[in-house]
């Protein structure tokens, strides 16, 4: 049955109900069958069970000591405003509203998360020295007693998160990119032109170091040169991991050539590039399906040296055209193989791997877990790469961030900033 507490303020107490999190509809609607109108809680945070009523329903506490911030009374919550205020502000700025680069906004964040951060910072679990010398000589009350205040704040709003807008989908940039590749390498890297290279079945970084052989001159074209002269790294791994993940097939160009005396003669070739002229190491190009005017250039450039390759040099001087027309007959009708190259998760993807356990859009339902909307996106970002690193310990965490890109990173960080807010409240309500 439910019923009011004596003495318990403004706040009405729910009693005899196991503890759960619940967004304002919800309230709304256990207030509305219980006849409990009068329930007063704020939009952002309310720890409704108050010392007072945790004796009157028997002493009960919560199984983690940082859960007590949802118990705390408003009274309490004034006394970590006091200490907010004269220990906080100065980073974090008014009402828990940051207005410094890279340091967080504390306003409407989960209560027992900020409790057991500042305690991280107190015993030098974290080692940021402004905020260890913060929290040194706070007892344990007064870090129960802030985290609460900055809980019951009203949360930021995301144009308070500066910070840049999200980057293009690489993907999608590579593809747009790559456009002006396809009059000479083919829709989708595959050549129909006698002397131009298809551009699939080869590993990114081949792709990338080819690129930057012809920007830098180590390759000698000079129309390539002048074609990546503007183009950045960023750009060139968009442009290479478009054309990792398209469909490989042979050149459809002529291969003149005997494919048997090539295949003989591709004995030397294979430790490097494969049987079957699939390449195992991400450095060295597959020849498979590959257009053979271009591979016999490839040969010619490596003899007289205009291509630099100490073991290719090597290969190629005691070869005469004839064996270097054979060699690009047999590979040129060889199946190429898509390389192992994993499809980036699109922003929206990540972020629904980041809600599971963050909240929709990044709005925690846990009182243990951080709220990411509306979050400084620079702090966002220097956050997820000291997990990468291993800088901040979390085991999830760390999963969660391998393998990110800086461009998946910023996008992450970007889009959380840019999600509306939502304050939780904590009651305790029917299990059915």
């Amino acid at each position: 049955m439910l019923r009011r507490v004596p003495g318990a303020g403004e706040s009405t107490i729910i009693r005899n109900f196991p503890m759960r999190l619940l967004d304002m509809n919800s309230i709304k609607r256990i207030t509305h069958n219980s006849g409990l109108f009068s329930l007063c809680l704020r939009a952002t945070f309310l720890a409704v069970l108050s010392t007072s009523a945790m004796a009157q329903s028997g002493g009960a506490k919560p199984v983690d000591d940082s859960l007590r911030t949802l118990y705390v009374s408003p009274a309490e919550i004034a006394e970590g405003k006091s200490l907010a205020d004269a220990q906080c502000t100065r980073c974090h700025g008014n009402d828990g509203i940051s207005v410094s680069k890279g340091i967080p906004h504390l306003a409407g964040q989960r209560p027992a998360y900020l409790h057991i951060e500042m305690k991280a910072y107190q015993t030098a679990a974290r080692t940021d020295k402004h905020m260890v010398a913060a929290a040194k000589f706070l007892s344990s009350d007064a870090l129960l007693k802030v985290a609460a205040y900055y809980a019951s704040l009203d949360p930021p709003n995301p144009a308070s998160a500066k910070g840049g807008s999200a980057r293009p989908d690489p993907l999608q940039a590579g593809k747009a990119a790559a456009s002006g590749c396809a009059g000479c390498h083919g829709e989708g890297g595959n050549s129909k032109t006698g002397g131009m290279p298809n551009l699939t079945g080869q590993d990114p970084k081949f792709l990338v170091a080819a690129m930057k052989a012809y920007k830098g001159g180590q390759r000698k074209h000079e129309m390539m040169k002048t074609l990546l002269a503007d183009l950045t790294e960023p750009g060139m791994n968009n442009i290479a991991l478009y054309y990792g993940l398209q469909k490989p097939g042979k050149a459809q160009t002529p291969s003149p050539g005997d494919q048997a005396a090539g295949k003989t003669a591709a004995a030397d070739c294979a430790g490097c590039h494969g049987d079957q002229g699939i390449s195992g190491n991400p450095a060295t190009p597959s020849l498979a399906g590959q257009d053979a005017e271009y591979f016999v250039e490839a040969l010619k450039a490596y003899k007289n040296n205009s291509r630099n390759d100490d073991t290719m040099k090597t290969l190629a001087s005691g070869m005469d055209e004839k064996t270097m027309k054979n060699l690009a007959a047999y590979y040129a009708n060889l199946q190429p193989q898509p390389p192992k190259v994993k499809k980036p998760l699109t922003t929206k993807e990540s972020a629904q791997n980041c809600d599971r356990c963050h909240g929709l859009n990044g709005n925690s339902t846990d009182p243990l877990v951080p709220s990411l909307a509306a979050q400084r996106v620079e702090y966002l970002e220097t956050v997820l790469r000291a997990y990468q690193k291993g800088e901040r310990k979390n085991s999830k965490m760390a999963a969660m961030t391998t393998g990110l890109t800086d461009s998946e990173i910023e996008n992450l960080s970007a889009h959380y900033a840019q999600q509306k807010a939502r304050a939780v409240v904590f009651v305790a309500a029917p299990s059915k």
